[in-house]
């Protein structure tokens, strides 16, 4: 299951982001050609957060379609498998999305500032 590996690089890089503040969500593009399952990743992250600042955060993941353009006759068409084939039947295509795989969004807890009377006065 590749997702681990995948979600847990995510989880990593969302945690030096957050600077040690609590993660509370994260929202996550992945392209439809990406061959990665939403669900798999969901429970990869609830297990590769254990522990972290990220524990207990919601994980969001928004598809992105697999769409693509024919070298050939010009027509733009949706991909929606990994073989990537105009209708017209070349394969002389350039993808122009579906590959996405990005930390879009994430809400941490802002940092506390320090009350102003706390400061230690010198005599």
């Amino acid at each position: 299951m590749h997702e681990m590996a995948i979600t847990r690089s995510v989880v990593d890089a969302v945690c030096e982001h957050a600077a040690g503040r609590r993660v509370h969500s994260v929202t996550v593009e992945v392209g439809a050609l990406c061959a990665i399952v939403p669900e798999a990743m969901r429970f990869c992250f609830e297990l590769a957060t254990e522990g972290t600042v990220a524990d207990g955060a919601e994980l969001v993941v928004q598809t992105v379609p697999g769409a693509a353009l024919c070298r050939s006759c010009g027509a733009e068409f949706a991909l929606v498998d990994l073989i990537p084939l105009c209708p017209c039947g070349s394969a002389d295509v350039e993808i122009r999305s579906g590959r996405e795989l990005r930390i879009r969004t994430m809400e941490v807890s802002e940092s506390c500032a320090r009350p102003a009377d706390a400061a230690i006065r010198q005599p």
